[in-house]
């Protein structure tokens, strides 16, 4: 809105200093300091809101003794309505609008929070231990990878003039002039990464900041990334896919850096608030939404290596468990619990080392992730 109202004041009446806003980094720049103070506008009190209606964590009783977990029981949940507001609004307010990108990015991470939204009101409010069933949560997010997936393979020319060369296609890491042709398999692809990347992320939101923590620091290597991809001579210099248009994704990448910030404000441990479904599924799809706009779909296990990691546990312990069950008659664990944080959490490690530990791993897989470009 900002950006097509700062045009129109150019044109009209060719103000200096107004055509700072046709530059991309200006707005991003711009786009993280609002997501910033609007999270610490919004934040207080929207958590002030859910305590008085007790929408609260319940007790993680699988996890016994473990760590503080028993004394977080009541802590505010669905504060991912702080980072949807910190994430959209500046968003909307800073990015071009008017571009592909831009829609489908914001429809997909709105749509998946309205998803995660529905869950947590079940859970929370109306006190259905489940939540939402977990076929219908499938659905929700299998419906809105076969609209992102679908405006891809179908209307290219919705992107840009020269998108449908790459619509289908994805980077090979560390390997140059080469791409992967997902072809006829392109919609069931993105369905596949859009859902495992929500869910994945939902896995990894068990301690005080930590998937908050490892979302903001993947949305910056992501905001490179979409700007090099945009901006042809980068493009050109890197040897990589040139998506015209593209870059007006790294305002939105940068808004997503500033509402984590933000909201780790009040997440940090102890946290004040949990984001819930509500952000994580968001947030999963925000991250799993930018691969597959900036054609990165097999860069995800690099640059989301804790999400990953969290998610082959979880399946790896139920595997073993089934394993053992089948053959020696009783469930074995490979881990003392899963997801993987909590195995560390059982062996003694502190809350805040793990997150803290989990970020480092996080920071060094986002720099892997873009030294991709070059080591080739």
């Amino acid at each position: 809105m900002l950006y097509f109202l700062a045009r129109f004041i150019e044109s009209e009446f060719s103000p200096p200093g107004f055509g700072v806003f046709q530059f991309v980094t200006f707005r991003a720049a711009a786009a993280a300091i609002t997501a910033l103070l609007i999270s610490f506008a919004v934040g207080p009190l929207i958590i002030r809101k859910l305590r008085s209606m007790q929408i609260g964590e319940q007790e993680k009783v699988e996890l016994g003794d473990t760590g503080t977990h028993k004394l977080k029981a009541g802590t505010p949940t669905m504060g991912g309505l702080i980072v949807l507001s910190a994430l959209l609004i500046p968003t909307i307010l800073w990015a071009n609008i008017s571009n592909a990108f831009i829609v489908l990015i914001v429809l997909t991470t709105a749509w998946l929070g309205a998803v995660g939204f529905l869950d947590d009101y079940l859970k929370v409010v109306k006190k259905m231990k489940k939540g939402l069933i977990a076929r219908y949560k499938l659905f929700g997010q299998i419906a809105i990878g076969l609209v992102l997936g679908g405006t891809i393979f179908f209307f290219p020319d919705f992107f840009s003039i020269n998108f449908y060369k790459f619509h289908t296609l994805t980077t090979i890491p560390f390997e140059k002039d080469l791409n992967f042709d997902f072809g006829l398999l392109y919609i069931p692809v993105v369905v596949l990464v859009l859902t495992a990347t929500s869910n994945a992320v939902n896995l990894t939101d068990g301690l005080d900041g930590l998937a908050i923590g490892t979302v903001g620091i993947a949305s910056l290597a992501l905001a490179v990334i979409a700007y090099v991809s945009g901006n042809a001579n980068f493009a050109d210099y890197l040897n990589i896919m040139h998506l015209r248009g593209s870059d007006e994704l790294a305002v939105f990448c940068a808004a997503l850096g500033g509402a984590a910030l933000g909201f780790l404000w009040f997440n940090a441990y102890p946290a004040q608030v949990f984001m819930g479904d509500t952000g994580s599924l968001a947030l999963g799809g925000a991250i799993g939404g930018m691969c597959i706009l900036i054609k990165k779909e097999f860069l995800l296990p690099i640059l989301g290596g804790v999400f990953f990691t969290e998610t082959v546990s979880v399946i790896l312990q139920i595997l073993y468990f089934k394993y053992t069950r089948k053959k020696y008659g009783e469930g074995r664990r490979l881990f003392r619990i899963a997801p993987l944080h909590h195995h560390f959490e059982k062996i003694g490690w502190h809350e805040s080392k793990i997150v803290v530990r989990f970020y480092i791993i996080a920071t060094m897989l986002a720099i892997i992730t873009m030294a991709t470009f070059k080591v080739r």
